[in-house]
């Protein structure tokens, strides 16, 4: 049994206790020292979900009779198209800020990784709103000499660009110069159709 002292003791620290909780509500219920506060978090994370969007947008295939402008188009809509991908699609953007738009799928074959089988893949579904290029006549006004020509006067030819006109006087430096004009195959990017479309405009001595 409780003894008269420990009664009051109870009852001392019962009222400091109630004296604590009045103090705290009249200062506004503020959390004890230490506490660890936790809220739910209920806005967007801006990045992640601009990601999410851009990822459902190159996923989104082409509906029937939709074209794509490569002259204008980001590189998330151009990966819509067939047989381009997040990686070409990204080229094509490079090349057309650094070299200006295209105008027709032939010029469209300038970017490295861009060849027949791409060219036919998209055909159907592009369409092009900066004027067409120049042809290749008035481009290339005389005959170019592959083994001596210059990356900018490469770079006139149709289906050639900067980036494939750099790479044949790469691949020239280090294997030397070409025999014959097929030999042109071996630089990366270049196929056999481009080599034809070559012939006649440039000298292989």
């Amino acid at each position: 049994m409780l003894s008269s002292d420990d009664r009051k003791a109870a009852l001392t620290l019962l009222g400091l206790a109630a004296a604590g909780l009045l103090v705290r509500a009249l200062a506004g219920g503020g959390s004890p020292a230490g506490a660890v506060a936790y809220r739910e978090v209920t806005a967007g994370r801006p990045e992640r979900d601009a990601v999410a969007e851009q990822a459902a947008r190159m996923a989104r295939p082409l509906s029937r009779g939709e074209t794509i402008d490569p002259d204008r188009a980001p590189a998330a809509e151009l990966a819509r198209l067939p047989r381009i991908g997040p990686g070409l699609a990204a080229r094509i953007v490079d090349d057309r800020e650094a070299n200006g738009p295209f105008g027709s799928l032939e010029e469209l074959d300038r970017v490295v990784g861009v060849g027949p089988a791409v060219l036919d893949a998209v055909r159907r579904h592009v369409v092009f709103s900066a004027p067409a290029a120049r042809s290749a006549t008035s481009q290339v006004p005389e005959i170019v000499t592959l083994n001596t020509a210059s990356a900018r006067q490469l770079a006139r030819l149709p289906g050639i660009g900067p980036a494939r006109a750099k790479a044949i006087v790469e691949d020239r430096q280090r294997h030397g110069p070409y025999r014959r004009l097929d030999e042109l195959t071996r630089v990366q990017g270049i196929g056999q159709a481009t080599v034809e479309r070559l012939r006649g405009l440039v000298r292989v001595p």
